[in-house]
């Protein structure tokens, strides 16, 4: 029999190349390529509908799958989870998780599959834990439905095997990178197996309509690890980030091919497992401290849901000769600009001073809407002085000093309603058309400018 040709796949972008090469020629990376042999075994088999030979496939209109498409999503028991995915977990859908290790996924997979094993089958895929150690921490969490099974397995032809012998309806796999192929020769977490095990499952998650959840690790960077491609083959991509010291964890849509890209929800971390948090703006405000300077809050838009922040500012001496400049939360070189609009237009001086920023709760601010709020940190530290409790900043920052209009302060002003802020600083652009009595416990200042901005506070 004539040996197969291996085949050499950069790990970051995924070209393919007949022989191995130590520099990719389309991304540049050093030292890559992989290689990697054709697909065979069970998986092959799966993935080709059990022949090896191609056949016509069935199509359908796509009025029918417009009408249909509520019936397509699988709701997850959680509310805030649901509206990340889109509405719900889509069938034939292949969704990767990731996050650092510690940070919760598997804990929010046993509870999803809680929710989904009461009333369809489940299958759950560890090949990183025991049957045994897998039932402890079911137990800890409380979970205990019926139609939850489990599979303790890194061989992926046994995986797909199973889910031929089981047709179980949503399918979660921990993690990918254990799992392994036995015709692929290389080792599990590998580019190749990674590349190969990906694409085996995809073809089962769309020919069988089930959706399928992979869990993703991380490397030391934050990055998904594996070949770059990992993300543009699968259907969605979700990060689950957080501080493993603090309660709170947030998943964040990186891809979605069926709903937004850039809406969060918020957990907490408890002793029986995550508890979604309804009301992140309350939770981020909950310890902002009274009387104390360099301390603004923002509303910003996380996806169709505007969300109120705390950001503060420290400005001091400088022991250095050349100052320290640093933001949390925020990007560097934007708060370097507004330093500068500051010291241009306003008159106020800190280049001889170490400027801090920080976003309370482990948000990163990246909305201009940011701007105005930002600036009046600093110069509150710079001075000193408090900005009063119940006011709310809004507004983009222009080089000129100008304060530019912002999108749906509609809808920041009824969040700000609510939490019970009485005072808004706007930018007069954005006041253009909007009824300002609908808010009446609010008092709504429009400014044109950074100065103008500084000498409302005291108004």
């Amino acid at each position: 029999m004539a040996k197969q040709k291996e085949l050499y796949i950069c790990g970051e972008c995924g070209h393919e190349s007949a022989k191995w090469m130590g520099k990719c020629p389309i991304c540049g990376a050093w030292n890559s390529f992989s290689a990697v042999t054709p697909l065979s075994g069970t998986a092959a088999a799966f993935s080709r509908g059990k022949t090896g030979t191609a056949r016509p496939a069935a199509v359908s209109s796509i009025r029918e799958d417009i009408s249909g498409g509520d019936a397509i999503r699988y709701t997850t028991g959680l509310s805030e989870l649901d509206r990340v995915l889109g509405g719900g977990l889509v069938k034939g859908s292949l969704v990767l998780l990731g996050g650092d290790p510690g940070i919760g996924k598997s804990t929010l997979l046993m509870q999803i599959c809680q929710a989904f094993g009461e009333k369809m089958k489940v299958l759950y895929v560890s090949g990183e834990e025991s049957p045994g150690q897998l039932h402890l921490r079911a137990r800890r969490l409380g979970v205990d439905a019926q139609g939850l099974f489990i599979l303790s397995s890194g061989d992926l032809d046994t995986v797909i095997a199973t889910i031929a012998s089981e047709r179980p309806q949503v399918v979660v796999v921990d993690s990918i990178q254990t799992m392994m192929l036995p015709a692929v020769g290389s080792s599990a977490g590998s580019v190749a197996q990674v590349r190969e095990c990906t694409n085996a499952l995809l073809g089962v998650a769309k020919e069988n309509d089930i959706p399928i959840i992979l869990v993703g690790h991380v490397t030391k960077e934050g990055n998904l690890a594996g070949p770059r491609m990992l993300e543009h083959m699968v259907d969605a991509v979700f990060q689950f980030d957080g501080e493993q010291n603090h309660a709170y964890r947030m998943l964040r849509a990186i891809k979605n091919r069926y709903g937004a890209t850039n809406e969060i929800a918020v957990f907490e971390m408890k002793e029986k497992g995550l508890s979604q948090v309804v009301n992140p703006s309350a939770m981020l405000l909950s310890e902002r401290p009274e009387g104390v300077s360099g301390s603004c809050v923002v509303c910003v838009l996380e996806g169709s849901r505007p969300i109120l922040a705390e950001v503060q500012a420290l400005v001091t001496k400088s022991g250095f000769a050349s100052p320290r400049r640093m933001a949390t939360g925020f990007d560097h070189n934007r708060m370097s600009l507004l330093l500068a609009v500051l010291e241009k237009r306003a008159g106020y001086t800190f280049s001889a001073l170490d400027a801090y920023v920080n976003v309370v709760g482990g948000l990163f601010l990246d909305e201009p809407a940011c701007d105005l709020p930002i600036a009046l940190a600093l110069v509150s530290g710079l001075r000193d002085r408090p900005i009063p409790a119940g006011l709310l900043a809004i507004g983009e920052v222009g080089l000129g000093g100008e304060v530019r209009s912002v999108i749906r302060l509609e809808d920041r002003l009824k969040e700000a309603q609510r939490l019970g802020f009485n005072r808004c600083l706007v930018p007069a652009a954005s006041l253009k058309g909007l009824d300002t009595s609908r808010f009446g416990s609010i008092r709504i200042t429009g400014v044109r400018d950074v100065v103008e901005a500084l000498r409302a506070l005291n108004g």
